[in-house]
């Protein structure tokens, strides 16, 4: 039975007042979900700035690494193996693994460019291309390549060479350049033309002995040399027949009476060190230096002769004498150039030089002064509050202490603020190191040093403060803040360039920036 129209009339009626209400509705509801949304993306944001780091290594794990890997995959399949421009697979793979050393996949990755290595060589040495594959098995040797297959390969190359090298003629060559006394000159000299022959016959007898005697002629001069101390012709005629036999049956003699000669230098390095003899102690570190490197001086050249130059560099500086100061630190550069306590001392200086007419006139005697030296007194005791211990110049505290013993050395007052900045100092720099405020640590190690630079607990304290950097500097890199983890690094060395981890961690940093030395 149909229903009334009335009734159908109504029930559709009600029908779309309902949708009606439903449509209407519905802007409002998009509004709120908008709303919701909004606010989602901006509690991410916040938690992202908040915890920068944090956040990006949980929400994007290894970014950076695994871009680095794709870009060594890539340059894998280019054919690229290396490149010093750091665009090669084997150098992208050692960024990647420097940003995340336990990662297997650039581990892997640098296996797989030993064995594109291989592969090439054998190919170049089939084509007669001996330079490039020689260039390969070297580079598949760093890469730990299977041993059998690099020697397998080799021996493939000097049989090749052979062939085609003329051993008669090379040695011909070579025994009349030695009659000549050309021994190590140039390519054409005989050390390197036996050099040539033994690469590719390891065993022949007429190289091996022509050899012998071309070495035993290069070392003629050494034991005069020895005689009269001239470490740096001993030192340079060693290190010449080194390149060719590093065993050689003269050498150990020879090196022994080297070794007692840089013994005597670096013992009267020392004694020059006692009697604060700076700058004649360093022209023997830089002798030394001229041997084999940073690693023939002692230690005491690295830290207590270039403290030593540098803090009285710092000091002739803050007394506002410049060219003093500028004659320390070309003798210092003279030792190491690229050491950063040089490039901080500079900058000390050329702030000395801005802040020069901050300080009153020392050097005018004037009885009505010791007002003045109350007020640098307390200007002193409000710098040592804020931290300014050492910096900025003209306004730290111990600019203002020397400032007023200059007024009025005999003062009591003045003599104990003096007496009692060094333990402060002290305890200064432990305190905010147990905190991790390393800055501020390193400012008062530098007050520390600038009032006693031989003291005994020095280098421990520089060496602790270098090593909280490097850990500091480890967390950055592993987050991929280059920037950050290289102003670690670069602090750690002006503290102490021969801090333990040091080194390693410069390496890592390095295979971290691909195409940067």
């Amino acid at each position: 039975m149909n229903a009334p129209p009335t009734r159908r009339f109504t029930s559709a009626h009600r029908r779309r007042q309902a949708w009606r209400r439903r449509w209407l509705a519905l802007p409002a509801m998009l509004r709120h979900a908008l709303t919701g949304v909004c606010a989602a993306l901006l509690l991410v944001f916040l938690l992202a700035v908040l915890f920068r780091g944090g956040m990006s290594t949980w929400w994007w794990p290894d970014s950076r690494s695994e871009a680095l890997r794709m870009q060594a995959d890539a340059a894998l399949e280019a054919g690229r193996l290396t490149a010093d421009d750091g665009s090669g697979a084997r150098e992208l793979f050692e960024a990647a693994l420097a940003l995340k050393p336990d990662q297997v996949q650039a581990r892997e990755g640098l296996a797989r460019v030993a064995l594109a290595a291989l592969a090439r060589a054998r190919r170049e040495v089939d084509q007669k291309r001996y330079t490039a594959a020689s260039a390969d098995l070297q580079l598949a040797q760093v890469l730990d390549a299977p041993r059998e297959k690099v020697d397998a390969i080799l021996a493939s190359l000097q049989e090749h060479e052979a062939d085609n090298g003329g051993i008669d003629q090379l040695l011909a060559r070579a025994a009349a350049a030695r009659d000549a006394g050309r021994l190590d000159q140039d390519e054409a000299s005989a050390l390197p033309l036996y050099q040539r022959v033994l690469a590719m016959q390891p065993r022949n007898q007429h190289a091996v002995e022509g050899r012998e005697d071309a070495l035993t002629d290069l070392l003629l001069p050494a034991q005069a040399a020895l005689d009269r101390g001239d470490v740096q012709a001993v030192a340079g005629l060693l290190q010449r027949a080194r390149r060719f036999d590093s065993g050689h049956v003269e050498l150990p003699a020879l090196q022994a009476g080297l070794a007692q000669l840089v013994e005597a230098r670096a013992q009267r390095v020392r004694v020059l060190v006692g009697k604060h003899s700076f700058e004649r102690a360093a022209a023997l570190c830089v002798e030394l230096r001229g041997l084999q490197g940073s690693r023939a001086m002692p230690a005491t050249c690295r830290t207590d002769v270039m403290d030593g130059l540098v803090t009285r560099a710092t000091r002739l500086a803050a007394d506002f004498d410049f060219a003093g100061s500028e004659e320390l630190l070309a003798t210092a550069t003279e030792l190491s150039a690229d050491d950063p306590r040089i490039r901080d001392a500079r900058r000390h200086l050329a702030q000395a030089r801005r802040g020069a007419s901050k300080l009153p006139d020392a050097h005018r005697p004037n009885q009505r002064d010791m007002a003045k030296v109350q007020a640098l007194l307390a200007d002193a005791a409000k710098a040592q509050a804020r931290g300014d211990w050492i910096t900025p110049p003209g306004d730290s505290a111990w600019d203002k202490l020397r400032a007023a013993r200059a007024l009025a050395p005999d003062d009591a007052r003045v003599q104990r603020a003096l007496a009692g900045l060094e333990p402060s100092a002290r305890k200064c720099q432990a305190d905010a190191l147990r905190d991790n405020r390393l800055r501020e640590s390193q400012a008062c190690l530098d007050v520390w040093r600038q009032l006693d630079p031989l003291d005994r607990d020095l280098p421990q304290a520089r060496q602790r403060l270098a090593q909280r950097w490097i850990a500091i500097g480890d967390q950055r890199l592993e987050r991929g803040e280059i920037n950050a983890a290289t102003q670690a690094a670069e602090q750690a060395r002006l503290l102490d360039p021969a801090t333990p981890g040091l080194d390693e961690f410069t390496r890592r940093l390095r295979r971290a920036q691909p195409g940067k030395s």
